[in-house]
Order: C-alpha cells, then sequence, then structure tokens
C-alpha cells in the first residue's frame, strides 16, 4: 500500500496478544485452568494506528515486525484496515513481537510483552521514513520501542511542524528533551503518578502533578482514569474532568490505546483538544465492552451512535461545571 498524507502517523510497537481469560490471576506456583483463549494481533502502536483508522482519517504506521506467521498476519491486518505500512520493516533475524494478557473476570488485564523485532527500530531506521512523518498532522508515539528511536520520531515531527503526541506507556524515566518536543503527553494516573510520585488514587494529587507537568514543559496533558474519566490539562486553562461512562466491562485490554489513536484522528481532523477527549473517552468505554486490543476500537458511526445515548458533561476536578 502506498503511503498515505494528511492524518495520524504512528510509530509504534506489533504484539502478536495471546490473550488468556481466568477467574483470577494464579498465585506463585500454581497451575489455574483458564476460561477461554483469544490470538488476536496487538501491540500499543498497532493497537493506536487501527483506532485512528476507524475514525476514517488517514493513517500510517512505521515500525517493525519479523519474517514469520504472525508478521505475515500483521501485514495482512493493516491492509485490511486501510493502514498505510509502506513503512513497516520485515526483520529478517528477529521475530514479530508477542504479548501475553491475562484477563480476569472483572475485565482488568495484566500484560507481560516480549518485543523482538520491535527492539531492532532504531534512529536510523525511524529516519529512513522521514517523509512518512513529515507528512502527517499528527505524530503518536508509545514507549514499546527503543526511547532513542522515539525521540529521532519526535525530532523530526517537531522540525516539519506536525503535532506530537506522546502516550508514556509502559511507564519509564524520560528525557526531558523528548518532553520539549512533545505538543500532548497522554498518560493513564499509574504513569502519571509513578513520574510524580504521588497517589494515583488522589484526584486532587493526580490534577496537581498534571498541571505542574503541563506547566514545566509547556505541553497540554490528557490523563486517562479509568472508570473515573479523563482528566485534561491545557496550557494556561483550568483542568477540565470529563465524567466516565457506566458500561460493563468485559476486557480492558487495549481501552487506553483506542483512546490515543481515536484523539489523535480527532486532532487530525481539526477539533480542539477537549472535544477530541470526550469522543475519545466514548470511545474507550465502547472498546472494554468487547473482547481484544485492536480488535475491540469503534468505529466513528459507532461512537456516533453511542453519545446519542449518553453524555459527559466536562467539569471543573472540583466539580463545578465548565462554561
Amino acid at each position: 500500500m502506498t503511503t498515505s498524507t494528511g492524518g495520524v502517523c504512528v510509530v509504534g510497537s506489533f504484539m502478536m496478544d495471546l490473550i488468556a481469560y481466568a477467574p483470577r490471576r494464579p498465585e506463585p506456583g500454581e497451575t489455574l485452568a483458564g476460561t477461554d483463549f483469544v490470538q488476536t494481533p496487538g501491540g500499543k502502536g498497532f493497537n493506536q494506528a487501527v483506532a485512528a483508522a476507524r475514525c476514517e482519517v488517514p493513517t500510517s504506521m512505521i515500525g517493525r515486525v519479523g519474517q514469520d506467521l504472525f508478521g505475515n498476519q500483521f501485514v495482512h491486518a493493516l491492509t485490511i484496515e486501510g493502514i498505510a505500512h509502506d513503512g513497516v520493516i520485515r526483520d529478517e533475524s528477529t521475530g514479530t513481537g508477542v504479548g501475553l494478557p491475562v484477563v480476569t473476570e472483572d475485565g482488568q488485564n495484566s500484560i507481560i510483552i516480549i518485543p523482538r523485532a520491535n527492539l531492532r527500530s532504531t534512529p536510523a531506521s525511524i529516519a529512513a521514513q522521514r517523509e512518512v512523518i513529515e507528512s502527517a498532522k499528527v505524530l503518536l508515539l508509545q514507549l514499546e520501542l527503543p526511547v532513542e528511536a522515539v525521540v529521532e520520531a519526535a525530532e523530526i515531527a517537531h522540525a516539519a511542524g506536525v503535532r506530537v503526541v506522546l502516550n508514556p506507556a509502559p511507564y519509564t524515566p524520560l528525557p526531558d528533551h523528548l518532553l520539549e518536543l512533545c505538543d500532548v503527553v497522554v498518560p493513564n494516573e499509574v504513569e502519571l503518578a509513578s513520574w510524580a510520585g504521588v497517589d494515583a488514587e488522589d484526584r486532587d494529587e493526580v490534577c496537581a502533578a498534571a498541571d505542574r507537568l503541563s506547566r514545566t514543559h509547556d505541553i497540554d496533558v490528557v490523563v486517562t482514569l479509568g472508570s473515573r474519566g479523563v482528566l485534561v490539562v491545557e496550557q494556561g486553562r483550568r483542568a477540565t474532568l470529563i465524567d466516565r461512562h457506566v458500561v460493563e466491562a468485559v476486557d480492558t485490554v487495549g481501552a487506553g490505546d483506542t483512546f490515543c489513536g481515536q484523539l489523535c484522528a480527532l486532532l487530525a481532523s481539526g477539533e480542539n483538544l477537549q472535544a477530541a477527549a470526550v469522543r475519545a473517552n466514548a470511545a474507550a468505554a465502547l472498546a472494554v465492552t468487547r473482547r481484544g486490543g485492536a480488535s475491540s476500537a469503534p468505529t466513528r458511526d459507532e461512537v456516533d451512535a453511542f453519545l446519542v445515548d449518553s453524555s459527559t458533561i466536562p467539569t471543573a476536578p472540583d466539580g463545578k461545571d465548565q462554561p
């Protein structure tokens, strides 16, 4: 497929998810019988690219898979989703990344990842895809690739005036230089709390930490709070809390990725940050009602229909409605 222009470029990971469903997580040394098993293409980068594409925005992806069966399946999936993938390299010496999520009866998940080919992404391999990055309106990054490759992508986009959005997951200490290249950072409350050394369950502390991050690095910060909604901190503006949607969670794998992918697609379409966060919040709520990672991401029409039947009123963290 030829490379698309405009829209969203995702520089990120591919992980074939081998998902085990079980009543609970096993104790050390215990063999526990599960209830189901699903194999589905995943990885934060791939999940986010699918979520963006399903928002009907041109989407391209840069990354690395193996010359193996899993790699073939990813290339096929990218084609089916209409995601431009000229920037996806087939690595001859290392296999495609693998993720091993365990999903419990309450829909919560924990995941072991084996990155494999993802770790062979280098600044040079990213720089070779400069034109793909520069042609986008929004660049979306995560941290399942080596940090130096992520920095290279951010530098290229920043220099070209492309909006840079970073989902700092999985958590790792970040160089200040990377944050200086970003326009929007989208952590969850645990990742933000790890950065700031605060209690992830204390909404006031999380809000204060997000405000400090925004002011220190002159960036917008969007904090996903799971069942508590979404916190939006725009530079120079009062923090806004977007309320949760009440749904029955089946599987939370990929919900954060759905949020990030749709947020970036909406930003690329010209939505402001708060409006984009409202719709992305609805998309993530829909995603947790379905099994799988990328496969759970809803389409634009599905989000539209969901929002007709529900509403989210942005409020200040102190509970007062925003004007």
